[in-house]
């Protein structure tokens, strides 16, 4: 039973769980990945290691970020979800295990924790300073296998946060933009481009619930470019749509191709949502 304490009043007490997830821009084709499960199957072979993925673009502190914030609630309570993306390894900025009223997190502070943290009621973080809890020797340039890795494993066998280090009040945030509406116009902007070429914006439905108008349409630099669906296939194949993903954002999207390529679309591309006469209609979310 794993007890969770708040100015010394127990308030929370569930079982424990042995659930490590990963999210890394570390690629599967070298050995990185491996070495970081090895190191903790070596201090808890009993613990379950769960990829979110290696494939985030390397040093996209906020494209890890989100991946994070769109899948670690799918996760049963109380697990462990490390997240290493980490172009400051090796300098001064601090390591961290962040503990909310329903997960455990891992990674430098540099922001990549900062989207999901912000979702969760965080109750202790920790800078991880006590090298006996790390894998030796520990490496300038690999903290994803010496530090976050050792750390995790300890937590599943119960480790208090506390043995870890010094307590901190705050931690870094990324910077994520503002999604604003001006003369009843939704102004965001692409975030994250997936797998499929989707391109996931800022806008959220609250957001489209600000348009006075219905019929809302996507313009792309200063062009029409689609409707706003609520499934791809509401259009011809081959064909632009927009769609509330299930990130919990709009995306852009083209019926069976790559929209990021057919649109020429990259990240921080700047994204309108107009609405055409009448009432507003109401969204579904995929």
């Amino acid at each position: 039973m794993l007890a969770i304490t708040q100015g010394g009043n127990r308030i929370l007490e569930r079982e424990a769980i042995n659930i490590i997830t990963l999210t890394t821009d570390f690629g599967t084709a070298d050995w990185f990945v491996g070495s970081m499960k090895g190191v903790i199957l070596g201090i808890n072979p009993q613990a379950t290691v769960v990829d979110i993925t290696h494939e985030i673009p390397g040093g996209d502190i906020r494209a890890a970020a989100f991946a994070l914030l769109a899948c670690y609630r799918c996760f049963p309570r109380d697990t462990i979800h490390v997240a290493v993306v980490d172009p400051g390894v090796g300098s001064s900025r601090a390591a961290i295990a962040v503990r909310t009223q329903n997960y455990m997190f891992v990674g430098p502070d540099d922001g990549i924790l900062s989207l999901a943290l912000a979702q969760e009621q965080v109750l202790e973080i920790r800078r991880l300073d006590h090298s006996q809890y790390f894998h030796k020797p520990v490496s300038h340039t690999f903290h994803g296998r010496d530090v976050f890795a050792p750390v995790a494993a300890h937590l599943t066998l119960g480790v208090p946060l506390k043995d870890f280090g010094a307590e901190l009040t705050k931690y870094v945030q990324v910077a994520w933009p503002q999604v604003s509406v001006c003369d009843g116009v939704v102004h965001g902007e692409v975030v994250y481009i997936d797998h499929f070429g989707n391109a996931i914006t800022n806008i959220a439905p609250a957001d489209l619930t600000k348009l006075t108008r219905h019929a809302p349409t996507v313009f792309l630099r200063s062009e029409e470019v689609c409707p706003v669906k609520n499934y791809y296939q509401e259009v011809a194949s081959g064909e632009a749509v927009a769609a509330m993903g299930s990130s919990g954002f709009l995306e852009i999207a083209v019926n069976g191709g790559h929209a990021a390529r057919a649109l020429g679309l990259r990240l921080g591309e700047p994204v309108e949502v107009h609405g055409a006469p009448g009432a507003m209609k109401p969204l579904k979310s995929m």
